[in-house]
């Protein structure tokens, strides 16, 4: 029995050491996202998989709430790698930035909010937000150029036809709303879909749907970065595909089992709800490969806005070497 007691605790011993070995040999990369999303489901699916680490891996993962702070993390070199929308690599670049940001990686290729209106609206037009108070998203920001290119599209002018209110944090947009303030509000996931659960509003539309596709998110890291860890980024884009691959094939409630523990305090069948909202529109890249058609009608979009005092290179701010090895 001694014999046999003193061989097992030998092999516990060999393993801890092993799997401490293999910690020790996996490369840490730290990345910052913008915020906790479903949206980003691919990403959670990656780290739950535990993709990454079968890449040589192991990520970091921190919430930094706002692009502007994101941006100087990854500037700072306080994260490694930034997963923000696209249009702050042209803010950034526009700024004369010496190690230019360059997005290798695509995550999701839609607007990611919904109209939520305040009573249910059966036979919706967009020309019903005329006259109306629309709760809308921070200027200068993807969120809120995508709805007023969409508004512009269906003939609404921002300025004119609706009473525009802009100047609500992002965090506390939704409680405005519930509170009573405006007819219709721009929200994400899943607090569109928790709204209508408790009966605070209804989704009547989608701006995802109507803006087209765009690098909406996409991973992005100093050209530095990319030239000096190449082996590291690539790695880092096979797992990314490897979780895009299973976002498309499985089933909403699979994924939505896989990435709950990245949002404990939600229903899971909500999760589901989102998810397949999400892939039923495809919001979800279906590969990290950024597109020139696209990232012209980010630049478009940006310029309908007034946000954008001139256009970016797609070869300046793009870099596809490592999404087109990741897919072959």
């Amino acid at each position: 029995m001694r014999w046999f007691i003193r061989s097992l605790y030998i092999s516990v011993i060999a393993l801890l050491c092993l799997a401490a070995c293999q910690q020790e040999s996996l490369e840490t990369v730290k990345v910052g996202e913008v915020t906790r999303s479903i949206f980003y489901a691919p990403q959670y699916v990656a780290l739950a998989k535990g993709f990454f680490e079968e890449e040589g891996l192991a990520v970091e993962l921190q919430t930094i709430a706002g692009g502007d702070k994101t941006m100087t993390a990854l500037l700072s070199d306080g994260i490694d790698i930034a997963l923000v929308g696209s249009e702050t690599s042209i803010y950034v670049t526009l700024q004369g930035a010496n190690d230019p940001i360059r997005n290798f990686a695509q995550l999701t290729q839609t607007d990611g909010t919904f109209l939520v209106a305040r009573e249910q609206m059966d036979d919706f037009s967009w020309a019903q937000l005329k006259g109306s108070t629309f709760l809308g998203q921070r200027k200068g920001g993807m969120p809120q150029m995508a709805g007023e290119f969409v508004l512009k599209k269906h003939g609404i002018d921002p300025a004119n036809d609706l009473t525009l209110i802009q100047n609500i944090d992002f965090a506390n947009i939704s409680t405005a709303f519930a509170s009573g303030t405006g007819d219709f509000v721009q929200l994400f996931e899943p607090t569109a879909s928790i709204f209508e659960q408790e009966g605070k509003g209804h989704i009547v539309a989608s701006f995802g749907t109507e803006s087209g596709t765009l690098p909406y998110t996409s991973f992005m890291a100093k050209n530095s970065y990319l030239e000096q860890q190449a082996t590291t980024v690539q790695g880092f884009t096979n797992a990314l595909k490897r979780a895009q691959d299973f976002v498309q094939q499985e089933s909403a409630a699979e994924v939505a089992k896989v990435i709950q523990p990245y949002f404990e305090n939600v229903d899971v069948q909500l999760i589901e709800t989102v998810v397949e909202r999400y892939k039923s529109q495809g919001s979800y890249a279906t590969d990290p490969i950024l597109d020139e058609a696209e990232w012209e009608n980010l630049q478009t979009i940006m310029e309908t806005a007034g946000e954008l005092p001139q256009r970016v290179a797609y070869e300046k701010l793009v870099n596809t070497i490592f999404a087109q090895k990741a897919v072959e």
